[in-house]
Formats: structure tokens, C-alpha cells, sequence
């Protein structure tokens, strides 16, 4: 399994980080989590045409998570020499297909795909949920941060796995999910000392990480205010282990 950290930024413009998204690669499946402005750039620069996604996870529906959404289904269905023929998948917590319907109200057929093209699977908002895919299988359990937010862990055939957390504050679900994981890349929004609600900081997603003695962590999520502190050791307070500070187009290898 290989993981690249497509956007590690937030909803604030930036040069240096582009809103959520994360391509994972398993085999012949190419992953999405989350399609935050800059997406389908970043997929550009790793190497992968939008045509060879097979699924998109969203974590929830704020813009700088789906605002990518639109322009992938534009440029799924134009032009027409070009038209994808082979499904994909989205997964979502309940609820996404009624947001995509209303996204319809406002693009219409622009973004109305030929039947059996895109294929929504609503997950549990409520409780834990597991989907079996051909070549990696999905669990997820809701997070702390809206009503339709769901951390992911993805499961190789080789037995590796990555959790994906999404946006979340403090949460004892994120825990569970993400124990014994080879890697978990964990939104660390702000420095400590400025906690919102909502958002994990440094410290707060090390002390999760340790609970759940994942292998590696990824810090990620950064709004510009991490850039003026030592986010690296707020976060070695509550976690020993392998640590990386994400970057636009990081590598890693499961």
C-alpha cells in the first residue's frame, strides 16, 4: 500500500498546502479520501489520471473536504471524446446522497453521470460500519466534529492498514479504530496553546496515537498558525513513536 498526501492544508488559501486529500494505492484500486481545492492537481503530480480512481471516501461534506467534488464529476463526463466508461465507487456517511442530489439542483446535468458510473455507498453515521471491497476492506466510526463525520481504516490483503481520521476532536472512537495500525494520519489543526472545538492539536492527536499504539503517525490538517510554532514537539509530549509532519506530495510505503 502506498499513501500520498495530496492536500495537508485547510479551507485558508496557501501556496505550500492544499485543502484534504489523500490518495491511497492498493494494488490496481486507487483511493481517495477526501477531494479538498487542489485535488485533482495533486493527482496530476503523483501520476494518476482521475480515471483511475475506483473509490472516493469523504470524512464529511465542509468545502475544503468535498470542493473538489464538482470539478471531478465535470471532468468525468467531459468532453465526451474523453467520457469515463468504467464505475467508481464514493463512500460516505448517510446522507451524501441527498447532498449530491442538491448539488444537482445547482449543476444539473453538467454533473449527471451515464447509469452505473458512480456508485454511492452510505455508511453508519451512528455506529461502526465495515465494507468488503475485491482487494482491501473498509471499517469506519464516526467523529467528533459534524453529524456526518467518519474516520476510515483502510485494510490491505497483506494484512497492513492506515486510518484516515478526518476532521475530529477528542474522541474515544478514533481510538478504537485506529489500534495497532501501521499508520494514522491524524488532522492536528492548531498549536496546543489555541485549541478549537472540533480539531485535535499536536499533543491531543500524540496522546491518541499512544492509546492506540499505532506504528507511525501523521500529523496533518495545518492551519497557518502551526507554521509559527514547533508542532514536531508539541506532539512528542504524548507520543514516542514514528512521527511525520505531512507535506503536499509526501510518500509513504505500507
Amino acid at each position: 500500500m502506498k499513501i500520498t498526501i495530496l492536500g495537508s492544508g485547510t479551507c485558508v488559501p496557501s501556496l505550500k498546502r492544499s485543502s484534504c486529500s489523500v490518495l491511497a494505492q492498493i494494488d490496481s484500486a486507487r483511493l481517495l479520501l477526501d477531494s479538498g481545492a487542489g485535488t485533482m492537481r495533486g493527482l496530476l503530480r503523483a501520476g494518476v489520471t482521475i480515471d483511475k480512481i475506483s473509490h472516493i471516501f469523504y470524512s464529511h461534506l465542509h468545502p475544503d473536504h468535498t470542493g473538489e467534488l464538482v470539478p471531478f464529476l465535470f471532468a468525468t463526463k467531459y468532453p465526451e471524446s474523453h467520457r469515463r466508461r468504467k464505475p467508481f465507487t464514493v463512500v460516505a456517511a448517510k446522507g451524501f446522497a441527498d447532498f449530491y442530489e442538491k448539488l444537482k439542483l445547482a449543476y444539473g446535468e453538467w454533473i449527471e453521470l451515464e447509469d452505473g458510473i458512480m456508485n454511492i455507498v452510505e455508511l453508519d453515521n451512528n455506529g461502526g460500519d465495515h465494507l468488503d471491497c475485491s482487494n482491501f476492506e473498509v471499517d469506519s466510526l464516526p467523529m467528533d466534529h459534524t453529524d456526518q463525520s467518519l474516520a476510515y481504516r483502510i485494510t490491505a490483503p497483506d494484512g497492513s492498514s492506515f486510518v484516515y481520521s478526518g476532521d475530529t476532536d477528542v474522541c474515544e472512537n478514533l481510538v478504537t479504530l485506529a489500534k495497532d495500525a501501521d499508520l494514522l494520519v491524524c488532522e492536528s489543526a492548531l498549536p496546543d496553546e489555541i485549541k478549537v472545538s472540533g480539531h485535535l492539536t499536536p499533543s491531543l492527536a500524540g496522546r491518541i496515537a499512544t492509546k492506540a499504539n499505532v506504528k507511525k503517525l501523521v500529523l496533518t490538517h495545518f492551519y497557518p498558525e502551526c507554521d509559527a510554532v514547533d508542532i514536531f514537539s508539541q506532539c512528542r509530549k504524548s507520543y514516542e513513536g514514528p512521527l511525520v509532519l505531512a507535506e503536499d506530495m509526501l510518500e509513504l510505503e505500507l
